[in-house]
């Protein structure tokens, strides 16, 4: 019996339920869809609204419902319009119209949000899961190469020399603030929506806030029309993974430019990598590659489900029902991109050798010159003129700013002494940058430390929540 259909004299037409069908996509929130239904059994067996026997019958029939959900012995058929009613039709099949009952008080509407938001925290929790994996294997290596110089870039310019360990460990703390984020979202998604119904409550006895401590939500809805029109949670959601993809590119970019053979920095281990069919020799960082063309299919994501709610008016809209293949198919692409990218950096080694002999290049040693007539007092301003006289007259001579002259470096300013030469040195710039956060090795190391015991705390959380979760989707 589908669970609508009363009032209508003849079915939908062919091509109108092929559209309105969401079964094929939406049948992943089977086993949130029907934990979802227990907690809502319990409060009509509480309220007296189901007979105690009757509710213990629907009990038992959904514990076997889940059973064959998870083993696929029951799977939808073509026939079932979406989750809810392939599962109602279950339910019938084993305990005849009385599997019915378990839809007073309840729509469709608040049922899909309660499942997609249990859906949602679920694999927000395996995502986060998977980051704090990710930043172990960026810490370990940066720990690796902290007392390794390199040049540091920007808008790909050689700038300043830096730890190489520095520049690896900046991803950690780019994901660090995406967990940050995930952390907030969790606390703001953990808000039942079962009880509202269609759009404004109910009549019947129910106890909203019973339904969501049985859900283990932090809280219920405050206002039953947004209970059941409310998508910001996805957005947000869209939102965080886009912004771990862009994340995630980054990295690929990096990779991609540090593996080829103008930079040849990189060696990425041949499991993480693929040839080519037609050129024997070839060896592609497609890993890399790949991460970084994902983040236009996350970032995409995110864009068509605020195009679609950026004007939906009142309560429910069926527009809503295009909310979830984003966010699924979000959720399946992180499922696949970041372990490979965890893997190709925890096996990627880096040519010690070339990223040194860079790291003078470009002048990048440059500021040092400005630096040393500021601390003599001399205004910056003046400071950074002199420096660019000095490479100006490098550049004219075909000649490094070691090379310059006592006398060079006096005539570009008279407190320019033969003591520059001092902290013209690779190692002497970047251990000179003690200020909080910089580059020097000691707080590069001192930064990983902190950053690898701050990432441990933070995957023992999660894992406290995913066996919390785990458990109430098991009662």
């Amino acid at each position: 019996m589908a669970l609508w259909g009363g009032r209508f004299a003849q079915g939908p037409e062919e091509s109108a339920f092929v559209l309105s069908r969401s079964v094929h996509f939406d049948w992943r929130l089977a086993p949130y869809d029907l934990r979802s239904s227990k907690a809502h059994l319990a409060v009509l067996k509480k309220s007296g609204l189901i007979a105690a026997m009757d509710a213990d019958a629907i009990a038992a029939a959904l514990n076997e419902l889940s059973a064959e959900v998870v083993s696929g012995s029951f799977i939808a058929i073509d026939s079932d319009e979406d989750v809810h009613s392939a599962l109602e039709r279950g339910l019938n099949e084993k305990i005849g119209a009385l599997g019915g009952a378990i839809r007073a008080g309840r729509s469709r509407n608040d049922q899909v949000t309660t499942d997609l938001r249990l859906f949602s925290i679920d694999h927000m929790l395996e995502v986060a899961r998977l980051i704090t994996l990710l930043q172990t294997a960026i810490l370990e290596k940066a720990s690796e190469y902290v007392n390794d110089p390199a040049p540091g870039f920007t808008h790909i310019q050689h700038a300043q020399p830096v730890s190489f360990g520095h520049e690896l460990a900046k991803h950690a703390h780019a994901f660090a603030r995406d967990l940050d984020r995930i952390n907030d979202w969790l606390a703001r998604t953990s808000v039942s929506s079962l009880g509202a119904g269609a759009l404004a409550g109910s009549s019947l006895a129910l106890d909203p806030e019973f339904t969501a401590k049985n859900l283990g939500f932090d809280s219920t809805f405050a206002n039953s029309i947004d209970a059941v029109s409310d998508r910001d949670y996805v957005a947000e959601a869209l939102f965080i993974f886009a912004m771990i993809g862009n994340h995630l590119s980054r990295i690929g970019e990096e990779w991609t430019l540090w593996a080829s053979q103008e930079f040849a920095w990189a060696k990425i281990a041949d499991a993480y990598s693929t040839g080519s069919s037609i050129m024997p020799q070839k060896k592609n960082p497609d890993m890399a590659e790949l991460a970084r063309g994902k983040s236009g299919r996350l970032v995409g994501n995110l864009m068509s489900v605020l195009t679609m709610l950026k004007g939906l008016p009142f309560a429910y809209n069926r527009d809503l029902q295009e909310d979830k293949e984003p966010l699924f198919d979000s959720i399946d692409t992180l499922m696949l991109v970041l372990p490979a990218v965890t893997g190709m950096i925890a096996t990627t080694g880096f040519d010690r050798e070339k990223m040194a002999l860079a790291a003078p290049g470009g002048f990048s040693l440059t500021t040092e010159i400005a630096d040393y007539l500021a601390k003599k007092k001399v205004p910056f301003a003046v400071a950074h003129e002199a420096a660019g006289r000095c490479v100006a007259m490098c550049e004219s001579s075909g000649r490094e700013l070691h090379q310059l002259t006592d006398a060079e470096f006096v005539q570009v300013h008279p407190q320019l002494d033969g003591g520059v030469r001092e902290v013209l040195t690779v190692h002497g710039a970047i251990n000179s940058r003690t200020t909080a956060g910089g580059t020097a090795p000691v707080l590069v190391t001192a930064q990983i430390k902190a950053a690898l015991a701050a990432n441990a705390k933070t995957e023992k959380e999660i894992a406290s929540k995913h066996a919390a979760f785990s458990e109430m989707m098991s009662a």
